[in-house]
């Protein structure tokens, strides 16, 4: 039993967000396509708000080139004698120009800061629901914590990059543009030199760039995969040190940490270079801004001193958004790398492909979760000459399985460890698609079906319950508000779970912790149980739900069982034996293959059948187990 945080935007049926989605299983993401078609689906939206934030940069590019000419006019008016109150006059303007300089500087980091989130959260969103919907093979190829890094890591890397790079690399290269054109206007020779120097920089910059963004996608990559190492070893701490594998971690850490580190120095190098050839430009740029400035104040005597002043400013005016786009380029590099590895995501397919065909009884098919009153009609269940090897796997798991399981039977199924009993599940929900052979349901192919329609028609309970940081109520309905507390309470009590819930503080309000709130597994079990009921499934699966409990609660969770398989077609995978004697039929697999197909009754009369002999053990060994845990009770 374990728990995670969800906080959902909004809540909304599952069925309702796979039609208002994209799917992997129709192909790439749209805004995979190229990056037109990225900025239109995250940042078109947003227009308005751009339009505003153009206005405002625009606006305090004016202001702080309107500055310094105020302040060359003073300068100049000063030393031609000019009366105090055209002096006052400059002065005011000069103070004026910079309040509102100010104040649209604030509104422009307001709204690049918004721009920034809202953009990089709705790319958030969509990719971690894309991720959510790639298949099975996708998923067992990386590890959790190497996809947390991608959801998280990478768009928080994006997200702080974004917010500054509007103020800070769009405002500033407004504000080179602006003082160019001003330096034009003021002396065509020196906006020729100062024009020179800013194109130079800006060339050097983008060079730069395409040296340092592939090592950041390395740095990334070593990133990803050393917290997808420790996310899985902390996982499985207890493990690890009751068996004394902590210095085989220990190495294990270092390597990785070690190649992350090696990475990370090679991508900071590069990116530092950016800064220092920046620097080195700027330098030059300085040195000819004041030469000139001589040249044409004391030779040529062109120009005034407040003119010289004026370059001057202007000179520190282009320092600025130099310094920052340098400074800026080194974090939007890292972005850029970020930005890559979404799209290359965005861009996955997933080998699942949806079918289009409905299940022949609208009842099963259309119903919406819940709706149907009474006993619910089973569904037939066949496996026609199944053959199924994992992708990372050599050898087949399932061999030339074939089987049918008529409306309402229950069927056992048996066979020692890794013989293949939870594949069959698997495929029966279209984790994987068979390599051989047809798995089909109600006589349709599972591969004609639609996702949404074959998992709400299939339901499963498991050894390991997933709880989430939430209320009862939404734990058991999957945030699905649209499922009225009296349908819960009711299923509730058919379930046999009425008293328990009512000796809960808050009822279905109660707040499930981190730690699944204090449940036991067996509690955590029968809230499985009122998942599937709610959906109303026509197939139940139950992987052995009873093997992790003790007597007394395995006894609590029999009327559950019971009411969730009456009027149902279930496979009951087995690891207690004891547990099929509620089965109509046994099937025995052995090495991936049937060893044997029959009624329950005749095959625990044959005592030379495979099920028969795994019996005679497993009876033994839960007699031994039995008596033990009433011991303990005692």
């Amino acid at each position: 039993m374990s728990a995670t945080l969800l906080k959902p935007r909004q809540r909304a049926r599952p069925d309702d967000l796979a039609r208002d989605s994209p799917d992997p299983q129709h192909g790439p993401h749209p805004a995979s396509r190229n990056w037109r078609a990225f900025g239109r689906a995250y940042l078109g939206p947003f227009w308005g708000r751009f339009t505003l934030l153009g206005v405002l940069l625009v606006a305090s590019t004016l202001l702080q080139t309107l500055g310094p000419q105020l302040a060359q006019r003073f300068i100049d008016a000063q030393r031609a004698h000019a009366v105090e109150t055209a002096l006052l006059a400059l002065a005011i303007g000069a103070l004026v120009a910079a309040a509102l300089n100010a104040i649209s500087g604030v509104g422009a980091a307001f709204l690049g800061q918004d721009i920034g989130w809202a953009a990089t959260n709705r790319i958030r969103e969509d990719l971690a629901d894309w991720l959510l919907r790639q298949d099975m093979s996708f998923h067992n190829l990386r590890t959790p914590g190497e996809l947390i890094e991608r959801i998280d890591g990478d768009l928080t890397t994006l997200s702080d990059t974004f917010s500054v790079l509007l103020i800070q690399v769009v405002g500033g290269a407004l504000l080179m543009v602006g003082t160019l054109i001003a330096l034009f206007l003021a002396n065509w020779v020196m906006g020729l030199v100062l024009t020179a120097f800013a194109l130079v920089a800006l060339v050097a910059l983008l060079i730069m760039r395409s040296v340092a963004v592939p090592a950041g996608v390395s740095e990334r990559e070593a990133s990803a995969q050393f917290l997808g190492f420790l996310e899985e070893r902390l996982a499985g701490v207890e493990d690890l040190r009751a068996n004394g594998a902590g210095a085989w971690v220990m190495r294990r850490f270092y390597s990785a940490a070690q190649i992350w580190f090696r990475k990370s120095v090679v991508a900071w190098t590069r990116r530092v270079s950016v800064f220092v050839v920046t620097l080195l430009i700027f330098g030059l740029g300085l040195g000819l801004t004041m030469g000139m400035s001589a040249y044409l104040y004391l030779v040529a005597h062109s120009i005034t001193i407040g003119v010289v002043y004026l370059f001057v400013q202007y000179m520190f005016l282009l320092q600025g958004p130099i310094e920052q786009i340098s400074q800026q380029m080194q974090q939007f590099q890292k972005a850029a790398s970020s930005l890559i590895r979404v799209r290359e995501l965005l861009g996955l397919q997933s080998s699942i492909v949806d079918g289009q065909q409905r299940l022949p009884t609208s009842e099963t098919d259309g119903g919406a979760a819940g709706e149907t009153d009474g006993v619910r009609r089973g569904l037939s269940v066949s496996f026609d000459h199944v053959t199924f090897t994992y992708p990372t796997g050599e050898q087949p798991t399932l061999r030339d399985v074939a089987f049918t399981l008529e409306p309402g039977q229950v069927m056992g199924l048996v066979g020692r460890t890794g013989s293949g009993k939870t594949t069959i599940s698997r495929l029966l929900f279209r984790l994987y698609d068979v390599g051989e052979g047809a798995v089909r349901l109600d006589g349709v192919d599972v591969r004609d079906l639609p996702l949404a329609t074959l998992r709400r028609n299939v339901g499963l309970v498991t050894q390991d319950v997933q709880l989430f940081q939430a209320s009862v109520r939404d734990n058991v309905t999957f945030f699905d508000d649209t499922i009225p507390d009296a349908r819960i309470s009711e299923v509730f009590e058919r379930l046999g779970m009425s008293e328990w819930l009512a000796r809960l503080p808050d009822g279905l309000d109660t707040w499930l912790e981190a730690s699944g709130g204090g449940l036991s597994a067996g509690e955590a079990q029968l809230l499985a149980f009122v998942r599937v009921f709610l959906r109303d499934p026509g197939l139940v699966i139950l992987d052995e739900p009873s093997s992790r409990l003790d007597l007394a609660t395995e006894r609590m969770i029999e009327q559950g069982m019971r009411a969730l398989l009456a009027g149902r077609t279930g496979i009951i995978i087995a690891h207690r034996l004891a547990t099929v004697r509620r089965a109509d039929v046994i099937l025995t697999l052995g090495g991936g293959r049937v060893l044997e197909l029959g009624a329950r009754e005749a095959l625990e009369r044959q005592p030379d059948s495979h099920f028969a002999a795994l019996l005679r053990v497993g009876l033994e060994d839960e007699a031994t187990s039995d008596q033990d845990q009433e011991g303990a009770l005692v």
